[in-house]
């Protein structure tokens, strides 16, 4: 039967499918609405299976916090290519998804939870459909903290990251803040020293006594000691761990001291980074 242009609109806005898609789908439907959005969603569904063995190395991660900071929700969207990643549909499903994770614990199986009358599921067959590459959700993660959760978002949508500290108040906020932006910056393994395995710094100060050792044999075991510390420090510590960094956007101060200045007694707790093309972390 012909159906009309208005039809066919009207299912286009209903679920983002092409238009012909839409038109065929009416047609088949014998145009019963209801029942053109079920062939539609059958094409998904079909077209989401075709495309599930893509690889995917673009996307979107991103952390949301609540006002109160009190609770984040971080996601891991990939697609296949980065015109995707930067469609305004791809970066909607992104958003929407993040906020319901935020609302509610994504649990052990975030693809079965319902948002909007749909499981996640359903909503990422859907996109597949519409945009024509698979599109999975890698990472889906949701924490509280009774004190602050700072987050940052990098500007390429590649790379995010939540760090937590003690205490509250817009200084906590803003260091927050800020050291999350220092770990998708610089990187880090470790919030702070006390987190870092003690073999692991047994064997970082032996390789940097040997290496001392080695280049100045000459000179006494308290001197190569001294000298060994502070290689580790330099060459480890404030690579690895966050509290001993150097300052990202002030180079005369070390994380410890920015935290000090800006948020008072506030410790760093933990963080988490999430990266596009990395499984998620």
């Amino acid at each position: 039967m012909a159906v009309s242009a208005a039809d066919v609109k009207k299912l286009r806005d209903a679920t983002d499918a092409p238009m012909g898609e839409c038109k065929a789908a009416l047609e088949e439907a014998g145009g019963d609405f209801d029942r053109a959005v079920e062939i539609l969603r059958e094409k998904g569904k079909a077209a989401a299976g075709k495309r599930a063995g893509r690889e995917t190395g673009e996307g979107i991660a991103k952390f949301v916090v609540s006002a109160d900071r009190k609770t984040a929700a971080g996601i891991v969207l990939e697609c296949e290519t980065d015109f995707v990643a930067r469609n305004e549909s791809f970066i909607a499903l992104a958003d929407k998804l993040a906020n319901a994770f935020l609302a509610t614990d994504p649990g052990s199986d975030p693809t079965a939870l319902e948002v909007e009358g749909k499981t996640v599921a359903v909503h990422l067959e859907e996109a597949v459909a519409v945009i024509r590459e698979n599109i999975r959700l890698v990472k889906a993660t949701r924490f509280t903290h009774d004190g602050t959760i700072g987050t940052y978002n990098h500007h390429d949508g590649k790379k995010a990251c939540a760090v937590l500290v003690t205490g509250e108040g817009d200084g906590n906020a803003e260091a927050a803040n800020n050291l999350a932006m220092q770990v998708v910056a610089i990187g880090a393994e470790y919030a702070t020293i006390e987190q870092v395995p003690a073999d692991k710094l047994e064997t970082e100060l032996r390789l940097a006594t040997e290496r001392t050792q080695n280049e100045t044999p000459d000179k006494p075991a308290n001197i190569i000691e001294n000298i060994a510390k502070g290689r580790m420090k330099k060459e480890f510590l404030q690579v690895a761990v966050l509290s001993e960094q150097v300052y990202v956007k002030d180079g005369s101060k070390s994380i410890a001291q920015y935290v000090k200045e800006t948020a008072g007694d506030a410790t760093i707790v933990s963080f988490t980074k999430l990266t596009v093309g990395a499984s998620g972390e």
